[in-house]
């Protein structure tokens, strides 16, 4: 399971499984009080799964439990633990169509460092008016355009990108891709945001290997402006990368105003920003996303000026756990009113930065399928606006559970290559390999605390784990990449 934890305020900190993260905007000066950052479950969220038997929260500094018996639920007996900043609320199943409300009293935790109690806090969640089942979730309407599930065995992939009259360099990475595809998969590393190469230089440094491709996000979108405190028209992390012969890829997680006028921004559900408005015009939605999609076209074509493809991957997860077994719903705003939405929104942004004139993006799907069971194929934005379907891993240490999971996924999407584009806390990549998951590439999250000290724990993929995966030779570093890769 790949569970995400989503922010109480604006832009919070994102965390999977074991702490993937995602910055805080930086705040001038700092507290001794421990501060609550995000929670499991959305403040206000309806349809909680009613067996979903803990609430995770994390504050922004290592605390210790000072008295549980402040921590209550509408009365519930609770377990209740404390593990650095994680504070682990556990209980049984839940009721059917109720409120319910966790308090964190203050005083249940302390700053570690000082001991000085928390703040009072509170959040609010509903469970669905009938128990969730195989197949509910938050899909809002039936969708009869939606594509129809017809996986096939995987081959024939398509030969050329989807952008029309690609950039040459986008199209000898991609011809490269497809040479090595199921015979070797190149290595990958997030970006440690803002904009940095710090996590492709951790990996050097203790292997003495780069990744092939390094990652970046534009998560920052918001405030990027020359002069600023970050400033994605600088691209020099970028192009650095390129200048070494790397791959360079980007996702986005993509920040919208909380309501209609808000200075406060979130990627996560906690917004009244509706996908399907972006189409309709003269509503705010449709004016904030033409603005953000024109300002990151923009960037990425600064990036096209120079010759340097991307490897695109916007718009990831979408379908959250609609489809999973846990039946809780998207937890990006971009999936919040299901496919049909979701699809029209992917195609507006190809068409969009299609306007633009850009063409030096490599295009990649994320899908959410693990299984047979929680195929989310309605999602897909179909052939003709994908290159690449990529599938997120957290928390999986079993190779012959991957592998079962890319079989799936590579059948569900049998004309394209298939990546994991995301990954951490998983078996090493020969293991993988060996196992049958060929996956293109691979793509570690960054560890936010990261720094270069000996025998530093990587939250995501340690340095044990890149050694023995460098020790594969099917894995592709930096320096096995064709030196002809760009012209």
């Amino acid at each position: 399971m790949k569970k995400f934890l989503f922010g109480f305020l604006g832009l919070g900190l994102l965390l999977a499984g074991c702490q993937k993260s995602e910055p805080d905007t930086p705040q001038a000066g700092s507290s001794a009080v421990p501060k609550i950052e995000n929670a499991s479950i959305n403040d206000g969220a309806s349809d909680v799964a009613l067996d979903i038997g803990q609430i995770d929260v994390v504050f922004n500094m290592p605390v210790v439990l000072s008295d549980a018996s402040k921590v209550s639920m509408n009365g519930l007996s609770l377990s209740v633990s404390v593990t650095n900043k994680l504070l682990r609320i556990g209980f049984g199943d839940l009721e059917k169509d109720k409120e319910y409300v966790l308090v964190v009293d203050a005083g249940a935790v302390s700053s570690k460092a000082d001991g000085t109690p928390c703040d009072r806090a509170t959040l609010s969640f509903a469970t669905p008016k009938t128990p969730a089942g195989p197949g509910s979730g938050t899909t809002p309407d039936p969708d009869p355009d939606a594509p129809v599930y017809n996986p096939g065995e995987p081959g024939d992939y398509s030969p050329s990108l989807v952008t029309e009259n690609p950039l040459p360099n986008a199209e000898r990475v991609y011809e490269y891709m497809l040479s090595i595809y199921g015979s070797r998969t190149l290595s990958g590393a997030m970006a440690k945001v803002n904009w940095n190469l710090d996590e492709v230089n951790w990996v050097q440094k203790w292997t003495g290997k780069y990744p092939a491709m390094a990652t970046f996000d534009y998560i920052h979108l918001p405030y990027s402006n020359s002069g600023s405190w970050i400033d994605y028209g600088d691209i020099t992390p970028a192009k650095a990368w390129f200048d070494k012969g790397g791959i360079v890829s980007a996702s986005w997680h993509w920040n919208v105003p909380v309501r209609n006028g808000s200075t406060e921004y979130t990627f996560n559900t906690n917004t009244t920003f509706k996908p399907s408005n972006v189409l309709k015009d003269g509503t705010w939605e449709k004016e904030v996303a033409d603005a953000d999609l024109k300002k990151m076209a923009g960037y990425l074509k600064q990036l096209q000026d120079e010759g340097i493809p991307v490897v695109w991957r916007p718009l990831h997860e979408a379908a959250g756990n609609i489809y999973t077994q846990w039946h809780s719903g998207a937890w990006f705003w971009w999936g919040s009113e299901g496919a049909k939405a979701y699809r029209d929104l992917w195609r507006y942004m190809f068409d969009f930065f299609k306007a633009e004139g850009l063409r030096n993006l490599i295009w990649v799907w994320t899908t959410q399928t693990s299984s047979e069971a929680d195929v989310d194929y309605a999602f897909y934005p179909g052939d003709e606006y994908v290159d690449i379907v990529g599938k997120d891993i957290y928390n999986i240490w079993g190779a012959s559970d991957i592998a079962s999971i890319f079989n799936v996924v590579a059948h569900m999407a049998p004309n394209k290559m298939v990546t994991l584009s995301e990954n951490g806390n998983v078996a090493d990549m020969s293991a993988q390999w060996n196992a049958g998951a060929k996956w293109l590439y691979f793509m570690p999250w960054y560890d936010y605390d990261n720094d270069f000290s000996s025998g530093y724990a990587h939250a995501h993929a340690s340095i044990s784990w890149w050694n023995s995966t460098f020790a594969d030779p099917s894995v592709v570093d930096l320096s096995e990449l064709p030196f002809d890769l760009y012209e």
